[in-house]
């Protein structure tokens, strides 16, 4: 099951959130399969207070996620994501918002599946597996 929710943020028009069969395709690459993800849209001030109270981290950020289970196989979480970063992000590295939206949402998959983004491979290695998975979205 793939929940997507609004916090405290307008809801997305429904061609960006056209994503459930294309967030099962490319879990199944990587030899997993979906459990529950529950998506999360928010403000900025709603993600930076709960980056500051739940993890102790006084910065803004584009997702945090929460593992639901420590089953290696079936991958359920809940994602929270600041739509304010989102738009921000795609201005400044110039993408579309969809695409940049699209990227943190499989990016924080590819946490529960195993990647990081802590060093400056990881963060490399990280980039690359978003762009395999955009690249299953765009097909």
């Amino acid at each position: 099951m793939i929940s997507l929710e609004f916090i405290d943020v307008e809801a997305l028009d429904a061609k960006f959130l056209d994503v459930k069969e294309w967030i099962r395709d490319f879990v199944v690459t990587y030899g997993k399969h979906v459990g529950e993800l529950y998506y999360y849209f928010c403000s900025d001030e709603y993600l930076y207070n709960m980056n500051v109270e739940l993890l102790g981290h006084d910065f803004y950020t584009d997702i945090i996620t929460f593992p639901l289970n420590e089953c290696e196989s079936i991958l359920s979480a809940e994602f929270h994501i600041s739509i304010d970063r989102i738009k921000d992000n795609a201005i400044n590295f110039n993408r579309s918002f969809e695409d940049e939206l699209h990227r943190v949402m499989a990016h924080g998959v590819l946490h529960l599946i195993g990647f990081d983004d802590l060093t400056e491979d990881d963060e490399k290695e990280m980039r690359k597996q978003e762009d395999f998975c955009l690249s299953i979205r765009h097909k």
